[in-house]
């Protein structure tokens, strides 16, 4: 009898550990989508810089939100219903933008420039996503990454605030991004693997 309990213990404790795991899973790779839809609108002139730049800040506040909540290293069901609505309502205003009568210029610098950096974006999301996947990444060090993609995008909405991009402001948010590809790099190759943080 003591040995079915402690079975049945073991399978809950893996069942949970799975349901966390996919929780993030799911989350980081709609991040990675609408970085995408974002670029795609820039590259398109679908989204002007401004536009775009006013969707980072939004993007700013889900990465925010989804460090916020698996800085213990668990999503909850209502947390993850949280991220979803501000997921749906990011998605809706991505598309708003890019079918409205605003329309960007593609080879602009300014244009090009935040290309460039959301472009950055997409990837890092990515490595986050393929991370979290593969168990490379705990949901606390998910939890870090994302609050470290959200000074990004903050930085990214700053600069093309006012629908212009300056080389000074890529610079910057360049290294921001140099030094966030740094921490995904070493947060996935170190010795913390998901299976010992459910």
């Amino acid at each position: 009898m003591q040995r079915k309990l402690i079975a049945t213990t073991i399978a809950a404790i893996l069942f949970s550990f799975g349901a966390h795991a996919q929780n993030a899973a799911t989350e980081t790779a709609r991040d990675t989508d609408q970085q995408k839809r974002i670029e795609q609108g820039l590259q398109s002139g679908q989204l002007s810089t401004k536009e775009a730049a006013s969707l980072e800040s939004k993007e700013k506040r889900i990465d925010a939100t989804e460090a916020h909540d698996m800085k213990d290293g668990k999503l909850s069901a209502g947390e993850k219903a949280q991220i979803q609505r501000e997921q749906n309502h990011v998605s809706a205003d991505i598309y708003k933008d890019k079918h409205n009568a605003v329309i960007g210029n593609p080879n602009s610098v300014s244009s090009q420039r935040m290309q460039a950096d959301v472009q950055r974006n997409v990837n890092q999301e990515a490595r986050i996503n393929q991370g979290v996947r593969s168990g490379q990444l705990t949901n606390k060090e998910t939890a870090s990454l994302e609050r470290g993609q959200a000074h990004v995008d903050r930085a990214e909405a700053r600069a093309g605030a006012n629908g212009h991009v300056g080389a000074g402001e890529q610079a910057r948010i360049q290294g921001k991004e140099n030094r966030q590809s740094a921490r995904i790099r070493n947060k996935k190759h170190n010795d913390t693997v998901r299976t010992t943080t459910p």
